[in-house]
């Protein structure tokens, strides 16, 4: 057998460092511009015209100073555009994230941002909220504060002699899932038809229509943070996908990981069901489709889930709100665009890249 000197295997070695930097600021640098280049767009895009000469000259009026936009046009940007652009990009990236670090955390390739019945436990405190009339902040907040009470539920739930395992954690949020799903099915079998039940059914269809700078300001602190703390914890998300034994051999505190990982999800599922309602596919979809782009590797999969989840909710968004007179409930869009997109890229890749 012929073999490489050793001078020569270095060099070898650093190529093919290079070459994957290469490839990973391609993928990057592509990544930002294309969400740059959309949220423009989407700003451009509704039943008001902003034209990109006018959006150019909002932000850079030194170098437009020809172009004069009117006064509403500053109004239809940074009080409705703008808030439910920026809602677009930090849902689809926080429930991305949320997908694939559950999908890593319990060894299961179809968990979801809702494994651990977080999101329907953030419904149920919303449409409680919107039984008892309330604003909609205060709707948010409900739904926000019953979401992480699911997920408060689903640890006391699972502690069997003092510690959780994963198959625990994950009948726990089985019955949480289906308790908040039939207390949800309650409120709606109470709530008035004429009034409080079509607004009950459109909230739960998922929607970004209530994007504002008030509920901005309430949600995204929290996706932030749990988008950041997983990111932070990727590395390691590789070493928790090995048995507890092993991971704890390569000297991985799976327990404190687990925790903050679950804990960091938990959070941003709840923060967007608060503010959007629910929200299918996501999750599912877009860490598979990292998968089958960079492997296993958990230190590329999150940081590009957060790229292709920002600029697919931002597209499903934009074709909801465009798309026809009236608008589109999201959950349907994701559905019925995520659905054959996923099967495509199934059956052109032949599954999840080794």
């Amino acid at each position: 057998m012929l073999r490489l000197p050793k001078g020569l295997k270095i060099k070898r070695h650093a190529v093919l460092v290079m070459t994957k930097k290469k490839k990973d600021l391609f993928w990057t640098l592509g990544t930002a511009g294309v969400l740059i280049l959309l949220s423009a767009a989407a700003v451009t895009m509704g039943r008001y015209s902003v034209s990109m000469e006018e959006l150019a000259a909002v932000f850079f009026p030194s170098f437009f100073k020809s172009v004069n936009p009117a006064p509403a046009v500053y109004d239809v940007i940074f009080n409705i555009r703008m808030p439910r652009v920026i809602l677009a990009v930090l849902a689809g990236a926080g429930l991305a994230v949320s997908g694939g670090a559950f999908q890593a955390i319990f060894s299961n390739p179809l968990a979801t941002p809702d494994t651990l019945g977080v999101a329907t436990g953030a419904s149920f405190g919303a449409v409680l909220g919107i039984l008892l009339g309330l604003p909609s902040s205060a709707v948010q907040l409900f739904a926000l504060l019953s979401g992480l009470a699911a997920v408060a539920i689903v640890y006391f739930v699972s502690k069997v002699r003092g510690s959780s395992s994963i198959i625990m954690i994950i009948l726990a949020g089985m019955v949480v899932s289906a308790l908040f799903s039939a207390l949800v099915s309650m409120v709606k079998f109470t709530a008035d038809p004429q009034d409080v039940l079509p607004a009950v059914t459109f909230w739960l269809m998922g929607s970004l229509s209530s994007a504002t700078k008030k509920t901005l300001a309430i949600g995204s602190p929290l996706i932030i943070a749990g988008t950041f703390t997983i990111y932070l914890l990727r590395w390691k998300l590789n070493a928790m996908t090995l048995s507890e034994d092993e991971a704890l051999s390569l000297g991985i505190p799976v327990k404190v990981i687990r925790m903050a990982v679950i804990t960091s999800a938990a959070m941003i599922t709840a923060s967007v069901v608060s503010m959007c309602g629910l929200i299918g596919w996501v999750g599912l979809l877009i860490p598979h489709m990292a998968r089958m782009i960079f492997g296993n590797d958990n230190r590329y999969v999150i940081p590009a889930s957060v790229g292709f989840g920002g600029i697919f909710m931002l597209v499903i968004d934009t074709v909801a709100r465009c798309a026809m007179p009236s608008e589109i409930p999201a959950s349907i869009l994701t559905s019925v665009i995520g659905a054959p997109f996923f099967i495509a890229l199934l059956r052109r890749t032949g599954g999840i890249k080794a």
